[in-house]
């Protein structure tokens, strides 16, 4: 089962905010104690800032922060709100739950563990809100956003699900290229598949300078030999903020890119390969609602095995970038 995992970039949470004796904060979370926690609910997450269940545990709502109420691409608001997820004895910190009401005002919660849980917990996290994300479209998305700017885990929990890349026995070398499954933006404004690309083919090129968009034909579409690629993902976001009484509202649009590590990027800062590109760092983007290309911010980048698979490269007669997914890559 395809799963979406994400990467924060913040400081680790190294306290509760409770003036307490000093004891290990926090401890790791129990699978027992994540199955129970996801009964707890809160009756008005308006009113309601302190609860205590069962006498030994307390949500308390998350540095006294309002709702965050996201808009994505659909126009469709999204209202997600923070709880620390503490146990009374010690008042230790041991998750974040979260709680996330879609514009029907149907609810879904997920409970993020602490990082010190152990790979069970964190499994059975991964598949909760990857069950939420193919009911509500984008979740997995906005839930990243909200916790890139309130939280930070142990990179290794979380990165590529804590797999090592070497016991995935991922190929690395000098193909720099795409999945073929990755869209193309064609010269007439419609997308084809990058393996159905075909020399004569017109496509946009991007000029980074001047943001014009023009036409090439293809010469050739490279084709690289089946291999269990290394891949690099990256999900690029345009985020418009803006705080009110009620909460913080975000406007939010993404773009979600995988190539070979080695791959050229283009990025504000600079020249990078995709590998080597930081959370942070912008990169030239198609914003389908206003049709302009713009700076998009990298919120998330994860690396893993791309399964056994060809991969591709155009080569175009002009210019030096193409679009993919909306994308400004480099040519080869």
């Amino acid at each position: 089962m395809r799963k979406l995992f994400f990467t924060l970039s913040i400081a680790l949470i190294t306290s509760t905010g409770f003036s307490q004796e000093k004891t290990a904060n926090p401890r790791p979370l129990t699978l027992a104690e994540y199955t129970k926690a996801k009964t707890y609910t809160i009756a008005n997450l308006d009113q309601d800032t302190y609860v205590k269940f069962d006498n030994a545990y307390v949500l308390d709502r998350y540095e006294s922060r309002k709702p965050y109420f996201i808009t994505g691409s659909d126009n469709l608001k999204k209202r997600i709100d923070l709880y620390k997820f503490i146990a009374k004895e010690g008042m230790q910190e041991i998750g974040t739950m979260v709680f996330y009401t879609s514009e029907t005002g149907k609810r879904y919660q997920a409970l993020v563990p602490d990082f010190t849980a152990d790979a069970k917990v964190w499994a059975q996290y991964f598949q909760d809100i990857d069950d939420i994300n193919k009911v509500e479209k984008n979740f997995i998305l906005k839930l990243s956003y909200v916790l890139s700017k309130e939280l930070s885990f142990q990179q290794y929990k979380v990165l590529n699900n804590g797999k090592d890349m070497k016991e995935e026995s991922a190929t690395y070398g000098n193909d720099i290229c795409f999945p073929g499954d990755e869209m193309v933006t064609m010269a007439n404004g419609g997308k084809k598949l990058l393996k159905d690309v075909k020399s004569g083919d017109e496509v946009i090129t991007i000029d980074p300078l001047t943001r014009k968009a023009s036409a090439t034909k293809v010469k050739e579409l490279t084709v690289h030999a089946a291999k269990n690629y290394a891949l690099t993902k990256l999900v690029l976001v345009d985020a418009r903020e803006s705080i009110t009484a009620n909460g913080t509202n975000v406007n939010l649009r993404a773009k979600v890119l995988q190539a070979t590590p080695n791959h050229p990027m283009q990025t504000k800062q600079g020249n990078f390969k995709i590998g080597e590109i930081a959370l942070g760092q912008q990169v030239l983007c198609l914003n389908d609602k206003t049709g302009k290309y713009e700076a998009y911010t990298v919120l998330q980048k994860s690396e893993q095995a791309g399964g056994v698979q060809q991969v591709y490269n155009i080569v175009a007669e002009k210019g030096t970038t193409v679009l993919m997914n909306g994308v400004m890559v480099m040519q080869k």
